[in-house]
């Protein structure tokens, strides 16, 4: 199964796709979606995150998809024009066809570092440990590979859970 995790950003949208067989993850590729618009409207960053990430999902055809919660920070304003950029990672998914699992950032942290509240740095040295030889094209990418990783252990904790009810009824 092909997964894609996303680290929603209206700045940097970081992207990454993996291969999970059985309990294998394998390295498909990463990226980060830079908003064009250097004059501030909005609208047209969205639509700039939108295409881009229009196009990683037409290049790898993911099967899965989850993205990262955003955080509540001090500057509401901030925080909302994250939420309208998460927007457009829950969007695109389902224009494929795509249920979206969601995550937050320690339940992300905690699948694949082990604590809830590890550092960026740790979170990016757990990845490489994940998926060896992974070259990462920057911090939202490591993140976003790390989505993908926790929603690929929620799947397989799925199917194990569904497989053990149905050998129980």
């Amino acid at each position: 199964m092909r997964v894609i995790g996303i680290d929603p950003g209206l700045r940097n949208l970081g992207w990454g796709v993996i291969d999970v067989a059985g309990s294998r993850l394998t390295h498909v590729a990463n990226g980060i979606c830079h908003s064009a618009g250097e004059d501030g409207d909005l609208a047209q960053r969205l639509l700039s995150l939108h295409s881009q990430l229009t196009a990683v999902f037409a290049a790898w055809q993911p099967e899965a998809a989850a993205v990262e919660h955003t955080f509540v920070n001090k500057d509401a304003v901030a925080t909302l024009k994250l939420g309208q950029a998460r927007g457009i990672a829950l969007l695109v998914p389902a224009q494929f066809g795509l249920a979206v699992g969601e995550y937050a950032p320690n339940a992300v942290k905690k699948t694949v570092v082990g604590v809830g509240h590890a550092a960026k740095v740790q979170v990016d040295h757990m990845v490489k440990l994940h998926l060896p030889g992974v070259k990462i094209a920057g911090a939202d990418a490591a993140d976003a590979l790390a989505v993908a990783i926790c929603h690929a252990h929620h799947l397989q904790s799925a199917g194990r859970l569904q497989a053990a009810m149905r050998a129980a009824g």
